[in-house]
């Protein structure tokens, strides 16, 4: 399958954990770190969330400073990268901040159509997948229309179906000077979990940022897995 570069980007706390047992978003990283996600996210072709990231966190997913816009349409680039939600049952709020011109909503045939009316007009659709979105032909389909390069900004699920799938390259995780806890809270990779062929990582750099320190992981190629 030919398919984009592909890496997740998440910020943690010391134990692992990107949100409370509440699932609501927790602010984990400093201006340094955000500042580094920004550009992460300039360098791209687009951003992809899973459909719980939206209704936690209802985040925008654009480039956030000025002069990176600029450097982008300097390169005859769209100011943002494409924003995709991966969302079976089409459950995106039509208020979201996500949606708008350059917003892809990758659903399942399992959608309720009246979901997709009320999102037809905020968003592209598109169907991949019967019950649950089909993410090797999502990523297949990305490929075919230019996207090369795709950050994945979670959550724990997506992280965990794309790594599942062997189609994940990269992994930054900026650890925060914290402790969150919680049986119940979601950690990096969350889902089933591993019982053996553990992924393994190669770590590619260590830095320390902000009160806390970035980890930058390489994989191996790994055979797709159809689930």
């Amino acid at each position: 399958m030919t398919r984009p570069f592909v890496f997740i980007n998440s910020a943690m706390s010391a134990d692992g954990k990107i949100s409370s047992f509440e699932r609501r978003q927790v602010r984990i990283s400093g201006q340094a770190d955000r500042a580094r996600v920004d550009l992460l996210r300039a360098e791209s072709d687009a951003v992809m969330v899973g459909v719980g990231t939206v209704l936690a966190d209802d985040p925008d997913l654009r480039v956030k400073s000025a002069e990176l816009r600029v450097a982008r349409r300097a390169k005859g680039w769209p100011e943002d990268p494409q924003r995709i939600i991966a969302d079976s049952r089409a459950r995106t709020p039509p208020s979201a901040n996500v949606l708008g011109p350059g917003c892809l909503v990758a659903v399942s045939g399992s959608a309720p159509q009246e979901r997709l009316e009320r999102l037809s007009s905020k968003c592209e659709i598109i169907v991949c997948g019967k019950e649950r979105v089909d993410l090797q032909d999502l990523f297949s389909r990305l490929f075919q229309r230019g996207i090369k390069r795709l950050m994945v900004e979670g959550g724990a699920m997506l992280n965990w179906s794309l790594l599942k799938l062997g189609l994940v390259d990269e992994l930054y995780v900026y650890m925060g000077a914290m402790l969150i806890g919680g049986e119940f809270a979601p950690t990096l990779v969350d889902g089933p979990g591993f019982k053996e062929d553990f992924p393994r990582l190669t770590l590619s750099s260590v830095e320390r940022l902000d009160e806390g320190v970035l980890l930058k992981w390489c994989l191996p190629c790994r055979q797709p897995k159809r689930s």
